[in-house]
Protein backbone atom coordinates (compact mmCIF):
# COMPACT_ATOMS: atom_id res chain seq x y z
CA UNK A 1 0.00 0.00 0.00
CA UNK A 2 1.74 3.40 -0.95
CA UNK A 3 1.14 6.09 0.87
CA UNK A 4 0.39 9.99 -0.60
CA UNK A 5 3.10 12.12 -0.16
CA UNK A 6 2.22 14.87 2.21
CA UNK A 7 1.85 17.95 0.27
CA UNK A 8 -1.43 15.86 -1.39
CA UNK A 9 -2.91 14.70 1.47
CA UNK A 10 -2.59 18.74 2.79
CA UNK A 11 -4.19 19.84 -0.36
CA UNK A 12 -7.25 17.35 -0.31
CA UNK A 13 -7.62 18.61 3.25
CA UNK A 14 -7.97 22.14 2.30
CA UNK A 15 -10.22 21.26 -0.60
CA UNK A 16 -12.62 19.27 1.63
CA UNK A 17 -12.27 21.75 4.33
CA UNK A 18 -13.38 24.55 1.50
CA UNK A 19 -15.81 22.14 0.24
CA UNK A 20 -17.58 21.90 3.75
CA UNK A 21 -17.59 25.79 4.62
CA UNK A 22 -18.62 26.63 1.22
CA UNK A 23 -21.81 24.37 1.13
CA UNK A 24 -25.03 26.13 2.60
CA UNK A 25 -27.42 24.29 4.31
CA UNK A 26 -25.67 22.62 6.90
CA UNK A 27 -27.18 23.92 10.08
CA UNK A 28 -30.74 23.21 10.90
CA UNK A 29 -32.65 26.81 11.10
CA UNK A 30 -33.42 27.43 14.65
CA UNK A 31 -36.24 29.74 16.55
CA UNK A 32 -33.75 32.30 17.09
CA UNK A 33 -32.68 32.78 13.42
CA UNK A 34 -36.38 33.09 12.76
CA UNK A 35 -37.28 35.38 15.67
CA UNK A 36 -34.45 37.59 14.60
CA UNK A 37 -36.36 38.87 11.12
CA UNK A 38 -39.21 39.76 13.40
CA UNK A 39 -40.40 42.89 15.38
CA UNK A 40 -42.10 41.85 18.67
CA UNK A 41 -45.52 44.01 19.26
CA UNK A 42 -45.62 44.52 22.69
CA UNK A 43 -44.44 48.03 22.22
CA UNK A 44 -40.79 46.97 23.43
CA UNK A 45 -39.75 48.02 19.89
CA UNK A 46 -37.01 45.13 19.94
CA UNK A 47 -37.17 41.80 18.00
CA UNK A 48 -38.60 38.96 18.85
CA UNK A 49 -35.63 36.46 19.34
CA UNK A 50 -34.36 39.92 21.71
CA UNK A 51 -37.80 40.81 23.63
CA UNK A 52 -36.62 41.00 27.15
CA UNK A 53 -40.16 40.48 29.08
CA UNK A 54 -40.15 36.92 30.27
CA UNK A 55 -44.46 36.90 30.29
CA UNK A 56 -44.32 38.98 26.91
CA UNK A 57 -47.79 38.32 25.77
CA UNK A 58 -46.55 38.38 22.03
CA UNK A 59 -42.68 37.29 21.68
CA UNK A 60 -43.49 34.17 24.00
CA UNK A 61 -46.62 32.78 22.37
CA UNK A 62 -44.46 33.49 18.84
CA UNK A 63 -41.59 31.85 19.57
CA UNK A 64 -43.51 28.47 20.54
CA UNK A 65 -45.68 28.57 16.96
CA UNK A 66 -42.53 29.50 15.58
CA UNK A 67 -40.75 26.48 16.72
CA UNK A 68 -43.92 24.38 15.75
CA UNK A 69 -43.48 25.37 11.97
CA UNK A 70 -40.09 24.55 12.20
CA UNK A 71 -40.78 20.80 13.48
CA UNK A 72 -43.66 20.96 10.60
CA UNK A 73 -40.56 21.31 7.85
CA UNK A 74 -41.49 25.03 7.44
CA UNK A 75 -37.99 27.45 6.50
CA UNK A 76 -37.28 30.83 7.42
CA UNK A 77 -38.68 32.57 4.23
CA UNK A 78 -41.90 31.03 4.27
CA UNK A 79 -42.34 31.17 8.06
CA UNK A 80 -41.31 35.17 7.55
CA UNK A 81 -43.53 35.41 4.67
CA UNK A 82 -46.91 33.95 7.10
CA UNK A 83 -46.51 36.93 9.69
CA UNK A 84 -46.00 39.14 7.21
CA UNK A 85 -49.25 38.23 5.69
CA UNK A 86 -51.06 38.06 9.07
CA UNK A 87 -49.72 41.40 10.23
CA UNK A 88 -48.44 43.15 7.64
CA UNK A 89 -45.06 44.88 6.85
CA UNK A 90 -45.26 46.12 10.75
CA UNK A 91 -43.52 42.73 11.86
CA UNK A 92 -40.20 42.22 9.71
CA UNK A 93 -37.35 43.98 11.65
CA UNK A 94 -35.57 44.82 8.38
CA UNK A 95 -37.89 47.08 5.44
CA UNK A 96 -38.18 44.84 2.38
CA UNK A 97 -36.60 46.36 -0.88
CA UNK A 98 -40.00 47.28 -2.74
CA UNK A 99 -42.14 49.56 -3.31
CA UNK A 100 -41.85 52.52 -1.51
CA UNK A 101 -39.46 51.34 0.66
CA UNK A 102 -36.91 50.99 -1.91
CA UNK A 103 -38.03 54.51 -2.84
CA UNK A 104 -36.98 55.58 0.55
CA UNK A 105 -33.55 53.87 0.49
CA UNK A 106 -32.74 55.49 -3.11
CA UNK A 107 -34.06 58.79 -3.18
CA UNK A 108 -31.37 60.49 -0.68
CA UNK A 109 -28.81 59.17 -2.43
CA UNK A 110 -30.39 60.22 -5.64
CA UNK A 111 -30.95 64.14 -4.36
CA UNK A 112 -27.16 63.77 -3.16
CA UNK A 113 -25.93 63.24 -6.36
CA UNK A 114 -28.14 66.12 -8.57
CA UNK A 115 -27.06 68.19 -5.10
CA UNK A 116 -23.68 67.86 -5.68
CA UNK A 117 -23.92 68.00 -10.18
CA UNK A 118 -25.84 71.04 -9.39
CA UNK A 119 -23.23 72.85 -6.85
CA UNK A 120 -20.48 71.50 -9.76
CA UNK A 121 -22.26 72.90 -12.36
CA UNK A 122 -22.56 76.54 -10.43
CA UNK A 123 -19.12 76.64 -9.37
CA UNK A 124 -17.70 75.65 -13.05
CA UNK A 125 -20.32 79.43 -14.01
CA UNK A 126 -19.32 80.88 -11.43
CA UNK A 127 -15.49 80.64 -11.78
CA UNK A 128 -16.08 81.19 -15.49
CA UNK A 129 -17.98 83.89 -15.19
CA UNK A 130 -16.25 87.66 -16.33
CA UNK A 131 -17.93 90.61 -14.32
CA UNK A 132 -19.44 92.60 -17.44
CA UNK A 133 -18.99 96.01 -16.96
CA UNK A 134 -21.13 99.09 -17.96
CA UNK A 135 -20.11 101.34 -20.57
CA UNK A 136 -17.34 103.88 -20.18
CA UNK A 137 -16.43 102.51 -16.85
CA UNK A 138 -13.06 101.29 -17.62
CA UNK A 139 -11.55 103.67 -15.89
CA UNK A 140 -13.96 103.88 -12.83
CA UNK A 141 -12.81 99.88 -12.13
CA UNK A 142 -9.00 101.02 -12.74
CA UNK A 143 -9.31 104.17 -10.66
CA UNK A 144 -7.78 104.35 -6.83
CA UNK A 145 -10.18 105.63 -4.09
CA UNK A 146 -9.47 109.40 -3.12
CA UNK A 147 -9.06 109.76 0.25
CA UNK A 148 -9.89 113.13 2.16
CA UNK A 149 -6.46 114.72 3.24
CA UNK A 150 -7.87 115.64 6.56
CA UNK A 151 -9.13 112.31 7.28
CA UNK A 152 -6.26 110.79 6.76
CA UNK A 153 -4.33 113.38 9.13
CA UNK A 154 -7.04 111.91 11.60
CA UNK A 155 -5.96 108.52 11.06
CA UNK A 156 -2.71 108.84 11.32
CA UNK A 157 -2.86 110.61 14.86
CA UNK A 158 -5.42 108.01 15.88
CA UNK A 159 -2.95 105.32 15.15
CA UNK A 160 0.23 107.28 16.61
CA UNK A 161 -1.55 107.87 19.77
CA UNK A 162 -2.22 103.85 19.76
CA UNK A 163 0.71 102.43 19.44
Amino acid sequence: MTRLPTSVRALAACIAAVLFLATPGFSATTVDDVSQGLTCQCGCGLTVANCNMPTCSFSVPLRAEIAAMLDKGMDRPAIISFYRAKYGEKILSAPTAEGFNLLAWVMPFFALIVGGGFIVMMLGRWRHETPSLPAGSEAVAERVPVIDPKLRERLEAEVKRHL
